[in-house]
């Protein structure tokens, strides 16, 4: 380890915690608050899948970084300033010009939650040894699905309890308030807890010799063998699944004569938050030592089967229209348990394909942004398409855009080219 540091149990979990809360507000509870406020769904997708940039481009800014004085400095502060900005969109609802306000004020939690995620992961690493990092990283995605778990479950409920016994603004200016307090004190908490986690620039290091740097690892990225045919995949690889996790939770919230299932806020997060959230992580679980067992050559087709195929159950509860809770929970799980099973996929093909090289962290950070714009623009369109088609025919639209990723996953490597 890097200095004497309280013990990793006292600091990781606060840390990916608050990792976690920015992230699912802006990519999920925004967009329920927005369905409750009666925003349709796509232009609450086109505003909420542009804050998402935040995260596509973070990997271009990460460097400069490492010219504050310490990863604690840059982290506490983005916690604090990330639930500041929280409260910011509590107060903005009550504004005339609420939307704009709350927009505004999302974009801020994106930015600073987005470059929080370059400190944080930064000082876990340069925490921690290696055999440190191995023992604490279950904990790392435990927790930040733990914020999953929290908002787009507990909290989801907590907003459907107080829309109907208070009304939908008063509602979420709650709900938005608890989000804020709870990064300020993580912020506050993690202030005593985290290690110092000095960056370790030269003197003579300053942002000129930072920005060569940047364009050095930039040209060395693109210049990988066969690399834009890795970006088309990792963009494809989550055509579908991206336009169902934005879609999927409004439509449960749809009116059931506009096609939707009627769900409550607070049975959206009975269903998709907590039951859902479960099943992802047993899915994570399951496709990595699925992958492990069957190298990724093999499995990489069937976890792309995985994240598509069970789609149909949203197919499925469109055209039937359910009104047993239960039976909703089943489905969801269904889909659920395949997006975790077979998103492992995804991150192996970016870990050992894409990243290894001279560059290998760097690049690695790239392929994530790449990711997360093939994420942006899927969604930014999936309620243009989900109102030109309605709810039945956008989910066969979903299953049909597997086809491609699944297609060119058999016809390249999926072995680097390029030593590490």
């Amino acid at each position: 380890m890097t200095d004497t540091i309280r013990n990793p149990k006292l600091w990781v979990p606060s840390l990916y915690l608050a990792q976690g809360l920015p992230y699912f507000a802006v990519a999920i509870v925004a967009g329920q608050m927005l369905k409750s406020m009666g925003v349709p769904n796509d232009e609450l997708n086109h505003w909420t899948g542009l804050i998402g940039f935040a995260w596509v481009f973070k990997p271009l800014w990460s460097p400069f970084l490492e010219l504050a004085p310490s990863k604690k400095l840059v982290v506490t502060f983005f916690q604090v300033f990330g639930g500041l900005c929280l409260g910011g969109v509590a107060l903005a609802l009550q504004a005339p010009f609420w939307f704009a306000a709350c927009m505004a004020m999302l974009a801020l939690v994106g930015i600073s939650a987005a470059t929080h995620d370059i400190a944080c992961d930064g000082l876990y690493i340069t925490s921690l040894d290696e055999k440190g990092q191995a023992k604490y990283a279950g904990w790392t995605g435990t927790f930040f699905n733990a914020a999953k778990f929290f908002t787009t479950g507990a909290l989801l409920l907590l907003a459907g309890h107080f829309e109907k016994t208070m009304g939908v603004v008063p509602a979420w200016t709650i709900c938005f308030c608890i989000l804020g307090a709870m990064m300020v004190a993580l912020g506050l908490y993690n202030g005593w807890a985290l290690p110092l986690a000095k960056n370790t620039v030269s003197a003579d290091t300053n942002a000129a010799t930072i920005a060569r740097t940047l364009r050095e690892v930039i040209v060395e990225f693109f210049r990988k063998p066969g690399i834009w045919v890795s970006i088309i995949f990792i963009i494809l690889f989550r055509a579908g699944e991206a336009q169902v996790q934005s879609i999927g939770p409004l439509f449960l919230r749809e009116a059931r004569n506009l096609g939707g299932l009627g769900l409550t806020t607070a049975e959206v997060g009975a269903v998709y938050g907590t039951v859902g959230t479960v099943a992802f992580l047993v899915g994570s679980i399951a496709g990595g030592y699925f992958t492990s067992w069957l190298s990724l050559k093999r499995a990489i087709l069937w976890l792309i089967i995985a994240v598509n195929l069970p789609n149909i159950a949203f197919y499925l509860l469109s055209y039937f229209q359910p009104t047993e809770l239960s039976i909703v929970s089943v489905a969801l799980c269904v889909e659920m348990f395949g997006y975790g099973f077979g998103f492992v996929g995804l991150i192996l093909y970016m870990m050992q394909v894409v990243a290894p090289g001279k560059y290998q962290t760097a690049h690695y950070a790239f392929a994530t942004g790449i990711m997360q714009l093939g994420s942006v623009l899927f969604k930014l369109f999936s309620g243009d398409i989900q109102i030109a088609l309605g709810y039945q025919h956008f989910f066969i639209w979903v299953m049909v855009c597997a086809i491609p990723v699944a297609v060119l996953s058999q016809l390249i490597p999926m072995t680097s080219k390029q030593a590490a």
